[in-house]
């Protein structure tokens, strides 16, 4: 269960990096919640698929199509991953990078919740705003 879980969130990284949201979605719950914190214009609390496409849709076009996530260490037990990565962009002229930390959780072999911890929140919301 553990190794799936992992494979699941690892695999719907590879798919958004290929830019393959149909098979990201697949991964996901149809009512997953989806919660950004600060204070830009991506934050905000995010429900179910058609609002997902419409963040990601976001993310890109703020940033260009310039949006990057590195994973740097996946951490799981039975019905939580948690992913240590690197996310960065360009806009505007200038380039972002930051550590955050996604926290999931799975259930039934979909991901239900994702909840994103920011290491530098004042200039991440700057970024995007």
């Amino acid at each position: 269960m553990v190794t799936d879980n992992r494979e699941l969130i690892v695999g719907a990284y590879g798919a958004f990096g290929a830019g393959d949201i149909p098979t990201v979605l697949r991964s996901f719950a149809e009512d997953i919640t989806w919660h950004v914190p600060g204070r830009s214009p991506l934050s905000g609390d995010y429900r179910g698929h058609q609002e997902l496409v419409g963040f990601f849709g976001r993310v890109m076009e703020l940033s260009g199509g310039s949006f990057r996530i590195q994973i740097d260490d996946v951490l799981t037990d039975e019905s939580r991953v948690v992913v240590l990565c690197t996310v960065s962009a360009e806009r505007n002229g200038r380039t972002w990078s930051s550590p955050e930390v996604h926290a999931w959780e799975v259930a039934d072999g979909k991901a239900v919740a994702f909840r994103e911890f920011q290491g530098d929140q004042q200039t991440e919301d700057e970024f995007w705003s």
